[in-house]
């Protein structure tokens, strides 16, 4: 199956081949397909909505978003739901680990906490001190949960509740989305629209869940997502999917059991949980001779492709040359338009939460060949984009010859890998 996959794809890549060359001479892109980046909603529009709703995404698509992206985290009842940690709601600790009380009440992490959870009552018992990735952490969390009791009452709050204060407008209104529905809603939009809208799941802190699913007789996360994929997607390279991680085992797996491409992530500091290399020794020359034996793509932290002097960009890397030579595409995060999350040089004031340069601070990664972009903000990513280009191209384009390119990547992946 896979091979006819591959020769299937080298077919219709030879016969955009001169199509391709045409548009990156025209346009002058360095990534590696010669397209324009693509634009990734990253958990939606979540500088406009509150982050992982079915309206956050829903915006990012009608601001142009190729992709959107949904966090899965797992219920009680195995179920797959779209939220950035498995905490729906955090609080904080006390130095010696237990809660910490403020006025009789649980202190409330203010930039951690994504739902209404914490102020129903009828659910203070499921309050618990768990240890996710080693670190002791508190709140309400989904695998406490069933999935039809989240979708009863518990809905979505805004997580950066005291940065983006206009989004708290939008607090108690959404429903928690689940995989599936995530995925009805791009294949609405590629009908609605006429363009190929793409997913792009993460699995959160999958040793943890697969701890979890093991002991409760539950089907393990990576086979849930890969079994929810086929059946919307098939088995299919093609697909406008990407599967993501910031663990390194759990996606070599998933290669085993898949065509569809994966990327792996890669954070600015730290070490993969499962994992004894640094994310800096995945990103060298070396890590990413690895990498390519299973995956198709890195998502980059922007320090690793530039890093920070000062608070203001500094010399570039070669994270992106290095992965372009081994057929790796690069997609970096996290591109926010907030002041206080851009590079000094972009900020427009002392002011934390007003706008500054974001289309700055995108040329200069898109200049060095980034291949991609999560943003918060999907149309002033777009717009970014859209500057750049000599000529400007379709956005179903990128994504159809994005998911072309490569092909010999995936070929020696799967060979690698067997």
């Amino acid at each position: 199956m896979k091979l006819h996959a591959i020769s299937a794809a080298l077919c219709a890549l030879a016969a955009v081949g001169a199509t391709s060359a045409q548009a990156s001479l025209a346009t002058g892109w360095q990534t590696l397909d010669g397209a324009a980046p693509i634009v990734i909603g990253h958990r939606g529009a979540s500088g406009y909505r509150p982050e992982h709703t079915l309206e956050g995404y829903a915006l990012a698509i009608a601001q142009g978003a190729n992709y959107i992206e949904p966090d899965l985290v797992m219920t009680k009842d195995g179920e797959l739901i779209a939220r950035h940690e498995p905490l729906l709601a955090r609080v904080n600790l006390n130095a010696d680990g237990s809660i910490k009380m403020v006025n009789g009440v649980p202190d409330l992490n203010r930039t951690d906490s994504s739902t209404n959870v914490w102020q129903l009552a009828k659910y203070a018992d499921r309050l618990a001190v768990k240890t996710v990735d080693g670190v002791k952490t508190a709140g309400w969390f989904a695998e406490d949960f069933t999935a039809a009791e989240i979708r009863q009452d518990i809905r979505a709050q805004e997580r950066l509740r005291d940065l983006r204060l206009g989004n708290n407008a939008y607090n108690n209104q959404f429903v928690i989305p689940t995989l599936q529905e995530v995925i009805n809603l791009a294949k609405a939009k590629t009908l609605e629209t006429g363009r190929v809208i793409g997913i792009y799941p993460e699995t959160k802190h999958p040793t943890y869940f697969k701890n979890f699913s093991d002991a409760n007789g539950l089907q393990r996360m990576e086979d849930k997502l890969v079994a929810t994929l086929h059946a919307n997607y098939g088995n299919d390279r093609n697909a406008p999917v990407f599967i993501q991680s910031f663990e390194v085992h759990n996606l070599e797996y998933i290669n085993g059991k898949t065509d569809i491409k994966i990327v792996q992530l890669l954070n600015g500091s730290g070490r993969p949980f499962d994992d004894s290399r640094s994310y800096a020794d995945l990103a060298s020359a070396a890590g990413l001779d690895t990498i390519m034996t299973y995956a198709d793509g890195v998502g980059s932290n922007t320090n690793l492709m530039i890093s920070l002097v000062g608070g203001k960009l500094g010399a570039p890397t070669q994270l992106i040359a290095n992965a372009h030579q081994r057929g790796l595409a690069v997609h970096g995060w996290t591109f926010r338009a907030e002041n206080v999350f851009l590079p000094n040089e972009f900020d427009s004031s002392a002011d934390p939460a007003a706008y500054g340069d974001l289309a700055g601070q995108i040329k200069a990664f898109v200049d060095l060949g980034m291949d991609g972009l999560f943003t918060d903000q999907p149309d002033l990513g777009v717009a970014a984009v859209a500057a750049l280009s000599a000529v400007p191209e379709p956005q179903t384009y990128a994504l159809m010859l994005g998911g072309l390119v490569g092909v010999l990547s995936l070929a020696r992946r799967q060979k690698r890998a067997s």
